[in-house]
């Protein structure tokens, strides 16, 4: 089971799954071609190499602190009537709302629908937000973004960038049958929208490869004590559109470690991927308020009568809702690399490097991240993990 988000970063890596050697083995049943793939001249390319990672502290260029919306129970995606108006909930999404957004607006859209209006009002302008606002434009709504921050301000902003749909979304106990198929909608949902967004100028959705690495076998579980309750592995749910990993031989790596896996997996490059939706969404006659609410009784003040609240950890202090529990993430850019075009992720080291347009995005976690909600920057922890990032190409 995930013990942190950076597991489940690497799920796709971490499946138990035949070395590649081997599946040219399994593939081939018939002795003859066997023999004949054995002794026939390989007039291949040699493997793409690696570029290494120039890494260090003094490569930091940025440091950024968000809190993730973490809601045992999962996501709030529910509506009420308040103050004369219909609201639409729509965040708690931990660790996955990026992964999620466009299923989780979908989601949303069923419940503003019904309400029959056709010009609504959301609240927030970051992921969940924006993202909401775009699914509505797309049905035919109008749309009009109050917030108190936009991009790049908002806190979703320092998301790491990987699709990572089930990173710290419940519970273990609250992934009922029926949430996981909840779940599983939207994960499936959002993909399905990802793959429209391949190919487009400045990348804002990428497909790339990546490596995990690991001191002992990837079949032996990591002891790692820490405050954070235990999540469910909900991707076992989703074999079809997940590529699979693969064992590599010490041949097939530059890495200095007993075990590596590569796998595939989604990333967003945040910056280019806002610059879109905020694009796409003034485009289609959209327009963005810059409004604090301190109360949701001044959502009675709004012309619109139906909301859609994507406050995500702000929810907490403006709805004054305890459940939603504070994840502190500390990310930091490194000076840009465009030759580095994969993934790096170090099990039982807190290191996670992701090949960004806007630089190499370096994730590392605190000793009492959860359940903190402090956004100051402590640049010794992304210090340290710039120089252990460092320390594996030494």
């Amino acid at each position: 089971m995930q013990r942190r988000s950076f597991l489940g970063a690497g799920a796709t890596a971490l499946a138990t799954l035949p070395a590649a050697n081997h599946a040219v083995t399994a593939a081939s049943p018939d002795p003859a071609a066997a023999t004949l793939a054995a002794t026939a001249p390989r007039n291949f390319a040699a493997p793409h190499s690696l570029a290494p990672v120039r890494a260090g502290a003094d490569r930091i260029i940025d440091i950024a602190v968000c809190r993730r919306p973490f809601r045992a129970q999962g996501p709030r995606i529910e509506a009420e009537r308040r103050y004369g108006k219909t609201i639409v909930h729509n965040y708690g999404h931990g660790g996955s709302g990026w992964s999620l957004s466009w299923g989780s607006a979908k989601m949303a859209l069923a419940m503003v629908r019904s309400t029959g209006e056709r010009q609504i009002a959301v609240i927030g302008c970051g992921a969940m937000g924006l993202t909401t606002a775009r699914v509505a434009q797309q049905n035919g709504l109008r749309v009009r973004i109050y917030c108190k921050e936009r991009p790049p301000e908002v806190a979703s902003s320092a998301a790491t960038g990987l699709w990572t749909p089930d990173s710290r979304i419940c519970t273990e106990e609250h992934a009922t049958p029926a949430f996981a198929q909840r779940w599983e909608w939207m994960a499936r949902a959002s993909f399905k929208t990802y793959q429209s967004l391949l190919g487009l100028a400045e990348n804002p959705v990428e497909w790339r490869d990546g490596y995990t690495l690991s001191d002992i076998p990837f079949d032996q579980p990591l002891n790692i004590e820490d405050d954070e309750p235990d999540y469910p592995d909900l991707n076992a749910r989703l074999p079809d559109i997940r590529p699979k990993g693969v064992l590599l031989s010490p041949g097939e790596h530059p890495f200095r470690v007993p075990h590596v896996r590569r796998f595939t997996q989604m990333a967003f490059n945040i910056s280019s991927y806002q610059r879109l939706l905020v694009d796409d969404f003034l485009r289609a006659g959209g327009e963005i308020v810059q409004r604090v609410f301190e109360h949701p009784r001044q959502f009675a003040d709004l012309r619109e009568r139906t909301l859609v609240n994507c406050t995500g950890y702000g929810a907490r202090a403006l709805l004054g809702d305890t459940s939603i529990i504070p994840v502190r993430g500390q990310t930091a850019r490194l000076v840009p690399q465009a030759e580095v075009d994969y993934t790096l992720i170090y099990r039982g080291h807190n290191l996670v490097m992701v090949p960004r347009r806007d630089g190499l995005l370096v994730a590392a976690q605190g000793a009492h991240d959860f359940n903190n909600d402090d956004t100051s920057v402590d640049r010794a922890l992304s210090a340290a993990a710039a120089e252990r990032l460092a320390a594996v190409f030494a």
